[in-house]
């Protein structure tokens, strides 16, 4: 399982929240609670959306190697 980290700020009765190391990964809520719920769902939709690009770009004859920070 990975570790992302949400960038989360309450304001004016709504809850924004970003996840850093993924561009465009954002929702807004009007709970905390709702607002990791939405963050997680469009965490998890970007990457199974970026995963089938990249394996779609590559076509064939390509190999798949986990890459660990």
């Amino acid at each position: 399982m990975n570790d992302f980290t949400a960038v989360i700020k309450h304001d004016d009765g709504w809850w924004y929240g970003w996840i850093e190391e993924v561009p465009g990964v954002n929702a807004q809520e009007r709970s905390r609670e709702e607002l990791i719920i939405a963050l997680r769902e469009c965490l998890s939709e970007a990457i199974e959306m970026n995963r089938r690009d990249a394996l779609e770009s590559a076509e064939q004859d390509y190999s798949e190697e986990p890459i660990a920070l």
